[in-house]
């Protein structure tokens, strides 16, 4: 990815964000991601991570219409995903049905259904449950509550072409430093 790219992802997010009330940290945690498929727009994710603790973390999203984060599960993290604005698609594409909570409830899902989340409205993925989701509105602003986190060892993609983290062409200065920017000093 482009660092324009990216210093415009970020712009465009705060934006979105300050437009419905979402304040950020100081400081925020960025990670932009075209999941190293070089197409932004169709494959891609922006989130700010606001919790990261041993036991749990948090993550604010924001995601454009049918901009994808491609088909995937984890081996240890268990989430809730959560729409906090718009509308979001997640796809579950097992070929078996599947039961999951949703908004809390337990329900089976039919095979390779599309679970159309409105805001306020939340799903559970439990550990190995493959789905790949995209906002269905102008945009979506999505929230993940999980269990620990591990974007290095714990995201398994469908399509081995898939990487979790970009390359960055830096064009020009960047706005914010990413999670896994080279740019960022060691702790």
């Amino acid at each position: 990815m482009k660092r324009s790219e990216i210093n415009a992802a970020i712009a465009e997010a705060k934006e979105a964000f300050e437009r419905h009330g979402w304040t950020l940290p100081p400081n925020p945690k960025w990670d932009v991601t075209d999941f190293g498929l070089g197409d932004y727009p169709k494959f891609g994710l922006l989130l700010v991570n606001l919790a990261e603790q041993p036991e749990y973390c948090e993550k604010l999203m924001y995601v454009r219409h049918m901009q994808t984060t491609p088909h995937h599960y984890h081996g240890a993290k268990k989430e809730d995903i959560i729409c906090r604005w718009g509308r979001l698609a997640i796809e579950l594409p097992s070929g078996k049905s599947q039961r999951l909570q949703i908004n809390g409830e337990w329900r089976e899902i039919p095979p390779n259904e599309i679970i159309i989340l409105n805001s306020g409205e939340r799903v559970t993925l439990t550990r190995n449950v493959l789905h790949a989701f995209w906002a269905d509105s102008e945009y979506a602003i999505v929230g993940e509550v999980s269990t620990a986190n591990d974007d290095v060892n714990d995201n398994f993609f469908k399509n081995s072409q898939v990487g979790r983290f970009s390359q960055i062409d830096e064009d020009e200065a960047p706005v914010a430093l990413l999670i896994n920017d080279p740019m960022r000093p060691n702790p």
